[in-house]
C-alpha cells in the first residue's frame, strides 16, 4: 500500500486540532479496535469453559458446554477485522501459512492454529458420546434429513463408537488435559495483541509492561460476560416460547427459570472477581503513568485528563466497570439487573480497547496537537463500510450467526 493510498485512507476519518505534522493521520480504525475486543472474547469464553474441567469447578458445569461452543463461534471472527482493514486481505493467510517467530504478528499463526486444533479436539472429546448417541437413534430413520444427520455423525465420530465406561473417562481425561494446555495458549493468544501495542517505544500512551496482563483480564472479563448475556438471552427466548405454546403456568418454564437463574448467580462470582483484577491492573497502570511522570506525561495528561477525559474516565471506568460491578454486588441480584450489567462491562472493555487504539493516535508527535477520529456511520464506499459502524458490527454479528449453525449439530444448552 502506497504512501498516497495511507494519506486517503487515513484522511476519511481524521479531524486535527492544533499543531499536528501533514503526513499524520489515525490509520487504526473501529476495525483494529474490534480485533482485539474479538480475540479477547475468545480467550475469555474458553477461560470460563476451563474453570470447570481444569479447576473442577463443578458449580460450572452447565455454562462449561456452552462457553465452550461459542469459543469456537467466536474464532474465526479473530481475524475477520484484520480481514477487513488489510488493503490486500488475501496476504492476511500468509500468517497462517507461514508462521514464524520473527515477530508478534508473524507468530500470531503458530498460536492461532494451534488453538483452533486445541478448541476442536476439546468440543470432540465432549460431544464424542453424543456423536455415538446420534448415531445410534438415527440409524433406523430414513427420511431425507435425518439420512443427512446420521451420515455427518457418523463423519464427526471418526469411528470411535465405544461408550464403555473406560472409554468414556478417558475422554474426560483428554478434555481436561486440552482444557489444561489451552488456558496459557488462550491467554498467550490475546496476550501478544496487547504486548504488540505495549512493545511500541514510539508511543508513549502504549509503551507499557502491564499492557499485555491488562488485555489478558479485561478478555477473561469479556468473555465471561458475553457468554453469561448470550445465555441469558437463549434462556429468556426459550421461556417466551415455551410461555405462547404451554402457559405461563407450565412446569417447563418454571424448570427454565430455575436452571437459569442458578447458573447466572454462579457465574457472577467468577466474573466479579475477574472484573476486580481487571480494574486494579487497569488502575495501577494509571497511578504509575502519573508517579513516574515521563517526558510524554504532559501530552498523556493532557489527552487523559481533557481531550479524552468522558471516553476513558466516564465512559469506560464508571459506566463499563465501576456500575457493573456494583449492580453484580447489590442483593437479590436479578436475571435483568445481571443483564444490564453485563451489557455495561462488554461496552466497558470495548472502551478500553477504543481508548488503547483510538487514543494512542490522538496525540501529535509533535506533542502539540490532537487528531479526532470519526467514525463512518453511513457508508459512500466499501472503506467506509469496512472502517465504519457497519462493518464493526458485521464483525460483531458474525459468531452468533455461527453460534446458532453449530448449535444445530452440537447442542450447548441442555436443561431438561
Amino acid at each position: 500500500m502506497g504512501t498516497e493510498e495511507m494519506v486517503v485512507h487515513g484522511a476519511e476519518w481524521t479531524v486535527k486540532q492544533l499543531f499536528v505534522y501533514p503526513n499524520e493521520f489515525i490509520y487504526w480504525s473501529v476495525q483494529i479496535v474490534m480485533y482485539p475486543y474479538m480475540t479477547g472474547l475468545v480467550a475469555g469464553a474458553f477461560v470460563l469453559s476451563s474453570l470447570y474441567h481444569v479447576f473442577d469447578q463443578k458449580d460450572l458445569k452447565d455454562m462449561a458446554r456452552f462457553s465452550l461452543v461459542f469459543s469456537l463461534a467466536l474464532l474465526p471472527t479473530a481475524m475477520m477485522p484484520l480481514m477487513f482493514h488489510l488493503q490486500q486481505p488475501l496476504r492476511g493467510f500468509n500468517v497462517l501459512f507461514t508462521p514464524h517467530f520473527t515477530s508478534a504478528i508473524a507468530a500470531f499463526g503458530i498460536v492461532f492454529s494451534t488453538y483452533a486444533m486445541i478448541v476442536v479436539s476439546e468440543i470432540w472429546f465432549v460431544y464424542r458420546q453424543f456423536f455415538v448417541e446420534q448415531i445410534n437413534e438415527l440409524r433406523a430413520k430414513n427420511d431425507g434429513l435425518s439420512r443427512l444427520k446420521f451420515y455427518l455423525y457418523q463423519l464427526f465420530s471418526l469411528g470411535a463408537h465405544d461408550l464403555s465406561d473406560e472409554a468414556v473417562n478417558k475422554d474426560k481425561r483428554a478434555v481436561r488435559l486440552l482444557a489444561a494446555i489451552g488456558i496459557p495458549v488462550a491467554c498467550f493468544l490475546h496476550g501478544y495483541a496487547g504486548f504488540i501495542f505495549g512493545s511500541v517505544k514510539a508511543n508513549a500512551l502504549w509503551m507499557s509492561p502491564l499492557m499485555p496482563v491488562i488485555f489478558i483480564m479485561s478478555a477473561v472479563v469479556s468473555g465471561i460476560a458475553l457468554c453469561m448475556l448470550t445465555y441469558i438471552a437463549i434462556m429468556e427466548w426459550k421461556k417466551f416460547s415455551t410461555v405462547l405454546a404451554r402457559g405461563r403456568g407450565d412446569e417447563s418454564v418454571q424448570l427454565i427459570r430455575s436452571v437459569e437463574m442458578e447458573v447466572v448467580k454462579k457465574a457472577s462470582r467468577y466474573l466479579i472477581g475477574f472484573l476486580v483484577a481487571a480494574i486494579s491492573l487497569e488502575l495501577l497502570d494509571l497511578i504509575f503513568r502519573g508517579y513516574t511522570a515521563m517526558k510524554s506525561w504532559d501530552i498523556l495528561r493532557t489527552v487523559m485528563y481533557e481531550e479524552d477525559f468522558v471516553k476513558i474516565f466516564i465512559l469506560q471506568y464508571l459506566c463499563g466497570n465501576l456500575l457493573p460491578f456494583v449492580l453484580l454486588l447489590l442483593p437479590r441480584l436479578t436475571i435483568r439487573r445481571t443483564a444490564f450489567a453485563l451489557a455495561l462491562i462488554l461496552f466497558g472493555v470495548f472502551m478500553m480497547r477504543w481508548n488503547v487504539v483510538i487514543g494512542g493516535q490522538a496525540f501529535s508527535l509533535s506533542f502539540a496537537g490532537f487528531m479526532h477520529y470519526h467514525i463512518p456511520v453511513i457508508p459512500h464506499s466499501l472503506e467506509t463500510y469496512k472502517e465504519g459502524v457497519l462493518g464493526a458490527l458485521t464483525v460483531a454479528g458474525t459468531p452468533f450467526v455461527l453460534f446458532w449453525l453449530i448449535n444445530k449439530i452440537v447442542p450447548s444448552i441442555r436443561y431438561n
